[in-house]
């Protein structure tokens, strides 16, 4: 393990607590950016007696499906946009448009305008996450960072959770006034934002006060993101944990319903419940680790994302091929505590390979090949599950796993805690 001191000091000034501010006030619009998305899934019985066509499970595929390729790919796109403006005004005006979307399908009459609403949330949900880490890694300096991007990570977890509930909430009440009501509280939310959210001037490192935005043409950031070498290696190590990744999101509740012999009613919330939690306590524990490591050992970041992954390892095995309730749940728990660890460190392992000026960029692109990477094992265990096999899948995603575990400690080798400048970027 490299044992370089780094060249930030104990003695250098700590920020105040604007910072930590910032991570609570963008908690919220994670939290909202999963939660509008997320609910929609669980409330097509409420919704199928106004709008005969999601009586059909292909439309709602469709609905479904049509956010997730419109995110994936304006995600690349969102990023160089938040590289080149005002990250707080692109954050409000995305909260604003999605909540205003999720406003508009509850008095949505067609199936039709449903499937445009869905597009145009696909669109302004993606220009969020790039511009939100990126302003958040901006904030923190390298004690901090990691533990911050984990915090704001719980926010995720949180909306995904909470989304399950709508169907809940549609049956109390109705699934017009379910969507009215969140989509109204992001508008206000948005107003919010837009008083108390600052831009970050200047990045939290006192080394970095010279930074400016990004003012290279698109070709040109684009050219320096692909020739640099440890990039490429950050999309393989992204997208390929992204699979598992995707697969508990979306195929968790079959697999324990299939092995366990139980109903779904009960196999949803145990999924549900045992990852967000455990994944929540994940990232705060790699979050912490992480930045103490990295004040005396450069690579402390990718050790601490690479134990993670192999935590998720010897979980998905057990998942795949457990036949009792304690060993998949204590799977699941592992492969949240494990997932939890990666997670919290990806754009922090970022910084030290990509410079201020090009993070958002990257991190869109990355995003761009984890939702891929999703909607591909989607499909995949979909076919899994038609053909008797769905847990024979889950065991083997573990194999790939390694791969990227092994492509992370072999092939990344930062030189320090984060890169400042082009010059250090373009000398790596």
């Amino acid at each position: 393990m490299n044992t370089t001191t780094l060249s930030e000091s104990p003695t250098q000034p700590k920020p105040g607590y604007y910072p930590w501010i910032v991570v609570g006030l963008l908690w919220v619009v994670a939290l909202l950016n999963y939660l509008d998305r997320q609910m929609l899934a669980t409330m097509r019985p409420a919704m199928l007696q106004d709008i005969a066509e999601l009586e059909s499970a292909t439309n709602f595929g469709r609905l479904m499906a049509i956010f997730l390729w419109i995110y994936g790919l304006m995600s690349p796109v969102a990023g160089l946009v938040a590289d080149r403006l005002s990250r707080k005004w692109l954050i409000v005006g995305s909260l604003a448009v999605w909540s205003g979307v999720t406003l508009l399908m509850g008095n949505a009459t067609t199936f039709g305008q449903l499937y445009v609403l869905r597009a145009v949330m696909g669109v302004s949900e993606a220009l969020y996450i790039p511009a939100g880490l990126s302003l958040i890694a901006d904030f923190h300096t390298s004690r901090t960072r990691s533990l911050a991007v984990g915090i704001h990570m719980t926010g995720l977890y949180m909306g995904q959770a909470l989304g399950g509930f709508g169907a809940t909430l549609a049956s109390t009440y109705s699934w017009p006034t379910t969507f009215a009501a969140f989509g109204g509280a992001g508008i206000v939310y948005a107003g919010v934002l837009a008083f108390f959210l600052k831009e970050a001037r200047q990045p939290a490192e006192p080394q970095k006060q010279h930074i400016q935005k990004n003012t290279q043409t698109v070709g040109e950031s684009l050219r320096l993101l692909f020739t640099n070498r440890a990039f490429w290696v950050l999309l393989l190590v992204y997208a390929i944990p992204s699979l598992p990744g995707w697969a508990t999101k979306n195929w968790l509740p079959t697999l324990l319903a299939t092995n366990l012999n139980i109903d779904m009613a009960q196999a949803g919330p145990l999924a549900t419940i045992a990852i967000a939690a455990s994944s929540l306590v994940g990232v705060l524990l790699g979050g912490t680790l992480s930045d103490r490591l990295v004040q005396t050992q450069v690579r402390g970041r990718i050790w601490v994302s690479a134990s993670g992954l192999l935590l998720t390892i010897p979980a998905l095995l057990l998942l795949g091929f457990g036949s009792s309730l304690v060993h998949m749940l204590g799977a699941a728990v592992c492969f949240g505590v494990g997932y939890g660890l990666f997670d919290a460190n990806n754009m922090p392992i970022l910084c030290q390979f990509v410079p201020v000026q090009r993070r958002a960029t990257a991190y869109g692109i990355m995003n761009m090949t984890g939702v891929f990477a999703g909607a591909a094992i989607t499909n995949w265990l979909g076919s899994a599950t038609d053909g008797g096999h769905l847990g024979r899948d889950f065991a083997a995603l573990s194999g790939v796993v390694l791969v990227a575990m092994l492509a992370q400690i072999t092939l990344l080798k930062p030189t320090q805690a984060e890169l400042v400048d082009t010059k250090a970027a373009n000398a790596t």
